[in-house]
C-alpha cells in the first residue's frame, strides 16, 4: 500500500516546515522561527531617478514566527502557524514603493482612460484614493504573513485562518527563482495585482500521496447578504518524479459585488538537465470585473461638480483595470557547494488595447557561508513596451512605477539572509 500522509499548504508551498516528527501520544512543541534579509539596492528609471536605498527583503521577506505541533496519537496531529512581517529597515510591518501612490500613466491619466482631458482633475482625484492602496501591508496587520491552525490526519490536513492560496503556491513551485528577488516572475505583474498572493478566512484541504501534492482552499467574503462576494476558490497539485516535476493551480475571486474577478491559472514543470533544474511555467490571467471600483460613482456623485460624470468615471477606470494577459518564464538553476546560480527571462502579453507589454532577464548568485546565512547578488534587467510602467521590486516590496511609459528599469541587489 502507497504511503500517504498530509501535509499542511505552507509545505505543500515550500514557503516553511512544518516538523513530522514522530513524538508520543500527548507530546507538543512550539518553535519560534524567523528571517531577516536586508541589503542595498540600486534601481534606475525611477519616478525620481536612479535610487540607491537600504531595502528589507530583497531575496524573501523578513519575519518573524512561531508554529506548534501536537500529536494527538492515532495518526492525528494539530498544528499551527502565526508568521509576522518585519522591515528590517524600518522595523515598521509595512512598506510603500519609491513611486508612493502612483498609478500607472494608463490608469491615470483621463485621454488613456477614454475620458475627456477636462476630467483630468477628477482622474487624478480618484487614481490618488487607489493609489493610497498600493503597498505592503498598509493596515499593519501584526500577523500579515500568515495565521492559521489545523489538524493532520491519516486522511489529509485540514488548517484555517489567513493562508498562501493555491495558485500562488503554484507559481512558487515552478518560479527558478522561488519569487525571489527582483528577477521573480511575479515582478511583473505588481500594479495591478494579477496574483492572490495570501487570502483570509480561508479553509485548506492539503494531501500528499508519494509524490503528488494537492491543496483546495475555499475563502469566504463575510460580506453580510452577499455569500458569493469577495469569495476565492482555489485548487493546486503537484506531481514531483525521478529528476522532474510537473503541476498546475488555479484561484479565482469574486469581487465586492460577488462578480467574476481575478482568475489566475498556472500550469509549470521542472526537469534535471545537466548540473542543474530547467524550470518552466505559463499563465493566463483574466478580471473582467475589478474589485473595489464600484464605488467611485458614489464617491463623485456627493459633489454636485462631479456628480454628472460620475459613472462616466467610474466606468472608465473599470475598463482600466481590467487584466486579460499570458505570462511566461523559463529559467535555469544551478547549485553546487555553497554556490547557486540562476538565471531567468521573464514575459508579459498584455491582450487589452493599451498593449502594456513587459519582459525582464538577468541572473542571480548566492553564496551560503552557512547552512543558516547567505549573501546574493541580482542583477535584472525590464523592459516595458509601448504604455507598460513597470519597475523592480523584491520579493518582500512592490517596485511601483517607472518614470514614465515605455522607461526601461535596471535594478542591481546586495543581500545578506539570515535565518533562525
Amino acid at each position: 500500500m502507497k504511503e500517504t500522509r498530509a501535509l499542511s499548504a505552507i509545505v505543500l508551498g515550500c514557503m516553511s516546515s512544518l516538523a513530522l516528527a514522530q513524538n508520543a501520544p500527548g507530546s507538543s512543541s512550539v518553535t519560534m522561527y524567523g528571517l531577516v534579509d536586508i541589503g542595498y539596492t540600486h534601481v534606475t528609471g525611477g519616478t525620481g531617478g536612479t535610487l540607491n536605498s537600504i531595502t528589507s527583503g530583497n531575496m524573501e521577506g523578513s519575519r518573524l514566527g512561531f508554529k506548534g505541533d501536537e500529536n494527538l496519537g492515532g495518526g492525528y496531529r494539530a498544528i499551527f502557524t502565526m508568521e509576522s512581517r518585519l522591515e528590517a529597515d524600518t522595523g515598521g510591518l509595512s512598506n510603500r514603493p519609491p513611486s508612493l501612490g502612483r498609478l500607472p500613466d494608463r490608469l491615470s491619466s483621463a485621454t488613456s482612460l477614454g475620458l475627456p482631458s477636462a476630467l483630468q482633475p477628477v482622474v487624478s482625484a480618484v487614481a490618488a484614493q487607489i493609489g493610497n492602496s498600493v503597498g505592503v501591508n498598509l493596515g499593519n496587520s501584526f500577523f500579515d504573513r500568515q495565521i492559521f491552525t489545523g489538524l493532520v490526519t491519516p486522511f489529509g490536513a485540514f488548517t484555517v485562518g489567513r493562508q498562501y492560496t493555491p495558485g500562488y503556491l503554484a507559481t512558487a513551485g515552478f518560479d527558478v527563482m522561488k519569487t525571489e528577488s527582483s528577477l521573480a516572475l511575479g515582478q511583473l505583474v505588481a500594479i495591478p495585482a494579477s496574483f492572490d498572493i495570501r487570502v483570509s478566512n480561508s479553509l485548506q484541504y492539503g494531501l500528499q500521496i508519494d509524490g503528488l501534492r494537492a491543496t483546495a482552499m475555499y475563502a469566504a467574503g463575510e460580506v453580510a447578504g452577499k455569500a458569493t462576494a469577495r469569495r476565492l476558490l482555489g485548487v493546486m497539485a503537484m506531481y514531483t518524479g525521478s529528476g522532474y516535476s510537473v503541476g498546475g493551480g488555479y484561484n479565482t475571486r469574486n469581487n465586492e459585488l460577488g462578480e467574476k474577478s481575478l482568475t489566475t491559472a498556472i500550469v509549470g514543470a521542472t526537469v534535471d538537465i545537466g548540473p542543474g533544474t530547467l524550470h518552466g511555467q505559463y499563465a493566463t490571467i483574466k478580471d473582467d470585473h475589478p474589485t473595489d471600483l464600484s464605488t467611485i460613482a458614489t464617491s463623485l456623485a456627493g459633489n454636485p461638480a462631479t456628480a454628472p460624470v460620475a459613472g462616466l468615471v467610474q466606468n472608465a477606470f473599470i475598463r482600466g483595470f481590467r487584466q486579460d494577459a499570458r505570462l511566461f518564464q523559463v529559467g535555469y538553476r544551478i547549485t553546487t557547494g555553497p554556490h547557486t546560480v540562476a538565471v531567468a527571462y521573464n514575459n508579459m502579453n498584455d491582450r487589452r488595447p493599451f498593449n502594456a507589454d513587459r519582459y525582464s532577464y538577468g541572473a542571480a548568485y548566492t553564496y551560503a557561508l552557512s547552512k543558516r546565512t547567505d549573501v546574493s547578488a541580482v542583477l535584472t534587467h525590464l523592459e516595458n513596451k509601448n504604455t507598460s510602467q513597470d519597475s523592480l521590486g523584491g520579493n518582500g516590496y512592490i517596485g511601483g512605477v517607472a518614470a514614465t511609459p515605455g522607461k526601461d528599469v535596471n535594478s542591481l541587489s546586495l543581500s545578506i539572509r539570515h535565518r533562525f
